[in-house]
């Protein structure tokens, strides 16, 4: 994040972030501003996906605004039917549109869209040999959620976050899971007070002062979810990687993908065990 401050023309972090509270290139100035933001993105990585991945959703993904008796709601995925004739939902909070920046877009609509949970999830729905049940979320926050954040990661080697600003809104998504990691274990382990945790945030710079105090009251009371996008992410990135070392030159993306999308959503133990037989496989191969 110091290093985009810097190529655009900053000292320091603190003066590009305070530059950043004031420009008007990144407030919106309608609802309908956001959701196009959402549909551009969206949209632009949708040709990519046959790069990154041999499985692809059948059913479709739109987007749209979190209706008005919802309006306090984070933006969210709602997923649609197997048989695609209701389509897959990114559904985005734009209420107090001028209050809203739009420097995590491209981020969030990568995470909740594709290649992130409209992927997974409709993936999961059309696969072949699973009991019923297993074509479901099955609540294994650490794999969907931590399949969502490497997804984001995979817009930028898809050669996406064009502007530094959105780059940066990504690396702001990075750094608010991490700080995320420190006070779900500050609360539930160490016996942290409310006081600590948002004191922490605050010294983070990752995000304001409404989502720090709702999302404070969040981990307070959903013991280990905000821990679960993290390691699950870090997991997934631990087995690409071990993939990459072992199976070199017959290493591919695609097949990589399509194998941790494959099995449907599963405990992490249950997904390292998947992959590492998989590598041995294509070793053989």
């Amino acid at each position: 994040m110091t290093g985009i401050a810097k190529k655009e023309g900053f000292g320091d972090l603190e003066s590009f972030r305070a530059s950043l509270k004031n420009n008007a290139k990144y407030k919106p100035t309608s609802a309908e501003q956001i959701l196009d933001d959402f549909r551009h993105y969206i949209a632009q990585m949708e040709p990519k996906l046959p790069q990154l991945f041999g499985l692809l959703p059948k059913s479709p993904v739109t987007v749209e605004a979190i209706p008005e008796f919802q309006a306090a709601a984070a933006t969210h995925y709602m997923i649609g039917t197997p048989d695609g004739k209701r389509p897959g939902r990114v559904v985005v909070a734009t209420s107090h549109f001028a209050d809203r920046s739009l420097i995590d877009d491209e981020a969030v609509a990568y995470h909740e869209g594709v290649p992130g949970h409209h992927m997974q999830l409709s993936i999961q729905q059309q696969l072949q040999g699973l009991p019923k049940f297993r074509l479901h979320g099955l609540g294994f926050n650490a794999y969907v959620e931590g399949w969502a954040l490497y997804a984001e990661q995979l817009g930028k080697e898809a050669g996406f976050y064009q502007d530094p600003v959105s780059d940066y809104g990504r690396l702001s998504s990075e750094l608010f899971r991490a700080v995320r990691l420190v006070v779900d274990t500050g609360i539930h382990a160490k016996g942290w007070s409310r006081d600590q945790v948002v004191e922490f945030m605050r010294k983070s710079g990752a995000v304001d002062e409404p989502t720090i105090q709702s999302e404070t009251d969040r981990y307070i009371s959903w013991p280990a979810q905000a821990l679960s996008y993290k390691l699950g992410q870090l997991k997934i990135r631990e087995l690409r990687d071990r993939a990459q070392k072992e199976l070199g030159p017959k290493f591919d993306i695609r097949k990589f993908h399509d194998e941790i999308l494959d099995g449907g959503t599963l405990p992490l133990d249950l997904l390292e065990a998947r992959t590492d037989k998989w590598i041995a496989s294509q070793k053989g191969s």
